[in-house]
């Protein structure tokens, strides 16, 4: 398996963090992706996408698609098995996997794709690992608190 690049994008196709590993797949083919998924009933969908050239293997978790782009012949089982993983090992660092979350920890996570792939071949993908060598904290969301409520200083 090689994946050219790996992508985390919102579901109106707004990349939020992307990282090129091989510099063989241009950038720009996030775009064609959504465009060919956004066309595409629900019912019909599937794991991988293949239009002049390009393989797009992808997941959709919660409100973001994680991508994989390649234009070699990959092994596509592994790459939806390192996204899935890279789901896992973000929902570890940060508890909810959201597009907040990615904005908060965008340093963080480029870390961990950093550690996770080299050159488009999976490395280390265990939670517990990563935490060993990528210390840092991250900001985890809290969606069960409420907002806190104005003091009648300030609504009169």
């Amino acid at each position: 398996m090689a994946a050219s690049a790996v992508f985390i994008l919102d579901t109106k196709g707004k990349v939020l963090i992307s990282r090129n590993y091989r510099g063989d797949v241009p950038m720009s083919v996030a775009s064609r992706f959504i465009s060919k998924i956004l066309e595409e009933e629900e019912l019909n969908m599937k794991p991988i996408v293949e239009e002049d050239g390009v393989s797009y293997v992808y997941i959709k978790h919660s409100n973001l698609y994680l991508m994989a782009t390649t234009e070699r012949n990959a092994n596509a089982a592994t790459v939806v098995l390192f996204l899935y993983k890279m789901v896992e090992v973000l929902e570890e660092y940060f508890k909810e996997l959201e597009e907040e979350s990615i904005r908060d920890n965008f340093v963080i996570i480029y870390e961990l794709m950093d550690e996770m792939m080299d050159f488009g071949y999976p490395q280390t993908t265990e939670p517990k690992i990563l935490q060993e060598y990528i210390t840092q904290e991250g900001h985890k969301l809290d969606l069960g608190q409420k907002p806190a409520a104005l003091p009648p200083a300030i609504t009169g």
